[in-house]
């Protein structure tokens, strides 16, 4: 079985989560609703992948975010791939008034609370994921 590392990180503000639309511009799992996604290279540190990650799809900086929760690794099954499993390294950030500025990876956003997911076509488990950091 393949396995890939992914980290995928959820922002808090007020009480609601920010999730993200993937855009039909992205390799895999096309608009699909995401926490704050990517894949983690060799032996790259997953935290140091998470705030890059927010970086490059939501423009908001290091500075911006405080680290509230890391949840353990999970294994997913990927339904798109025989024999294959995601790896996912969960986050949780806290941010104060962000200026969301999305890149080419995301085509919207919204902060939701958790009970609203279930209204929102995910990437496989994202419930599941969230549900590990609260």
């Amino acid at each position: 079985m393949k396995s890939t590392k992914i980290v995928t990180s959820f922002l808090i503000q007020d009480d609601q989560y920010l999730i993200l639309k993937r855009s039909d511009k992205v390799r895999t799992m096309k608009d699909l609703w995401a926490g704050i996604s990517g894949i983690i290279e060799g032996n790259e540190d997953p935290l140091y992948r998470a705030k890059k990650e927010i970086l490059e799809e939501t423009g908001i900086t290091e500075n911006q975010i405080t680290l509230v929760r890391a949840a353990s690794q999970m294994r997913i099954d990927s339904p798109q791939y025989a024999n294959h499993e995601w790896l996912i390294f969960p986050f949780l950030f806290s941010v104060k008034k962000p200026q969301i500025r999305l890149n080419w990876e995301n085509s919207e956003y919204q902060w939701i609370s958790p009970s609203d997911m279930k209204k929102f076509e995910t990437v496989p488990s994202l419930e599941k994921v969230l549900a590990s950091l609260l």
